[in-house]
């Protein structure tokens, strides 16, 4: 027990700075508003470092723990805790907002408050979808996550803006009310909201089945799995390049994070008796997407459709109830937080310059701008996972799981390999290489210094984990063991 609240202070100080922004920073004051949206993302930041010297990786239990009634009528807590499955990715939202704010310091011109405003307090909750350790106050938070997203995407975003906030919205939403009615249902078993005792609840294997599909459906359009997974790309082409940052890196784990919190625990019976399903699914979504990610014209799209296959082989690692293939999972969501937000970043990058994201709008970028394509290529060959970087460790973890468990799941996992290489470095070929034949493409200037900081941050935790992965690894063992024990164990009730 910790007696300073740091969970406490990394959900609600950036949201406190926030609304500090909204309070400060007017059009006619644009530059405070950017230096107070900078100050509390770095302040977030430094916050969580103690959740990382502080961490006992020794043990499965909560750490760093607070608790406090909240509505008592209904058994309600303020409760807050982090694991080794949930520490990584509280630092990791952290650290995304610091470069989103960064990212958006010279570009965001028109209601510049309101724009770092957004995702202060969308960085604060998320923080505590990552950290609470009540079932009401979860989905609390994970609903709470639209509202700033929608806001990103409906003010900030492209043409169709109206429409792929609407459909980002309508689809979440639709799942998360199933949801709800599952936690009222474990609520109604156990009068409480606490997620350990539902996770030692003993369930009937019907409800856990039922209970099963109302998470998966939640935790499905999150992710997104194939084949509810249509709002991502539109949401991605309309949003601004922040909104795309933190979709990639943080919210599309929220979906996963939830299998992890609540499918597997609280319904293991169902859970393996549904995995071949969802393993399924996963294959489609490695395979097809990545087909489909190969036809792309637009590099927004293009990144969005790989994200999906990335996020297909975190849930096929889950299903497989292997050690090595849920941590190759974990690894696979917090390398795709590095390497998607700096895949986004970089279209971000060029599209300031051009305001276009068609690639056969470029060709010959790397003769005007030979840093950005250096930065450029390394994320490229995250991307497709080339040893050595932070993309490969997830995915070997992931398909040396798959092809202990069955052979054939295996080599068909293993198609993400071929199918993202061919479509990133197809798509790196045609926006860098090859003689300049626009003349934007001639006009344009490397990346200044601001943009050199944000891509090399990601570019050195792409590089360390991918290097040596093991402080990532071992924080998480024991916590995954607990879990992987946890759902072995049949929940049925003795009398069925």
């Amino acid at each position: 027990m910790h007696s300073f609240p740091i969970l406490s202070v990394a959900i609600w100080l950036p949201i406190v700075f926030g609304l500090l922004v909204l309070a400060v920073g007017s059009d006619k004051n644009p530059a405070s508003a950017r230096w107070i949206a900078l100050i509390g993302s770095i302040l977030g930041l430094l916050v969580t470092i103690p959740l990382i010297t502080g961490f006992d990786s020794s043990t499965a239990a909560l750490q760093f723990v607070e608790q406090a009634n909240w509505i008592e009528r209904f058994n309600i807590t303020y409760h807050l805790g982090v694991d080794g499955i949930s520490m990584w990715f509280v630092v990791l939202t952290a650290l995304i907002t610091v470069i989103v704010v960064i990212a958006g310091w010279e570009v965001i011109t028109e209601r510049v408050g309101q724009y770092f405003a957004a995702f202060l307090i969308l960085s604060g909750i998320m923080v505590g979808v990552f950290s609470t350790a009540d079932g009401m106050l979860f989905y609390v938070f994970f609903e709470a996550t639209l509202i700033p997203m929608y806001i990103i995407i409906g003010v900030w975003g492209g043409p169709n803006r109206v429409y792929a906030a609407f459909k980002f919205f309508l689809y979440t939403l639709m799942g998360s009310l199933l949801m709800l009615i599952a936690l009222l249902y474990l609520y109604m078993q156990t009068h409480t909201f606490d997620l350990a005792t539902w996770q030692a609840a003993k369930i009937g294997f019907t409800p856990q089945v039922l209970l099963f599909i109302a998470f998966f459906l939640a935790f499905a359009v999150k992710v997104p799995m194939w084949p509810v997974h249509t709002w991502l790309p539109d949401a991605h082409v309309e949003a601004p390049t922040g909104g795309s940052v933190v979709l990639a890196a943080i919210m599309l784990k929220l979906g996963a994070y939830g299998f992890l919190r609540f499918s597997l625990p609280i319904a293991p019976d169902a859970s393996h008796f549904l995995s071949p399903v969802v393993i399924t699914l996963s294959l489609i979504a490695v395979i097809y997407i990545g087909l489909v990610a190969l036809v792309q014209t637009d590099m927004k799209k293009l990144v969005a459709y790989s994200s999906i296959a990335h996020m297909g082989f975190v849930t096929l690692g889950f299903f497989i109830f292997s050690q090595l293939g849920v941590e190759g999972a974990i690894i696979q969501m917090i390398s795709h937080g590095f390497v998607s937000g700096a895949m986004f970043l970089s279209i971000g990058v060029l599209y300031d310059r051009v305001h276009s994201r068609q690639i056969a709008d470029y060709g010959g970028v790397v003769n005007t701008m030979p840093k950005f394509a250096a930065f450029s290529m390394l994320f490229a060959m995250a991307n497709c996972g080339l040893p050595g970087t932070s993309g490969f460790v997830g995915e070997f973890m992931v398909i040396l799981a798959a092809v202990k468990y069955n052979f054939w799941i295996g080599f068909l996992a293993t198609f993400t390999l071929i199918l993202g290489a061919a479509y990133t470095l197809w798509m790196y070929k045609r926006v860098h290489f090859g003689a300049i034949a626009n003349d934007h493409v001639a006009k344009l200037t490397d990346i200044n210094k601001r943009e050199i900081l944000m891509l090399a941050v990601l570019a050195i935790f792409t590089l360390y984990m991918g290097l040596y992965p093991k402080p990532f690894t071992d924080v998480m063992h024991e916590s995954v063991a607990n879990l992987l024990s946890h759902v072995a164990q049949s929940k049925l009730p003795l009398t069925q």
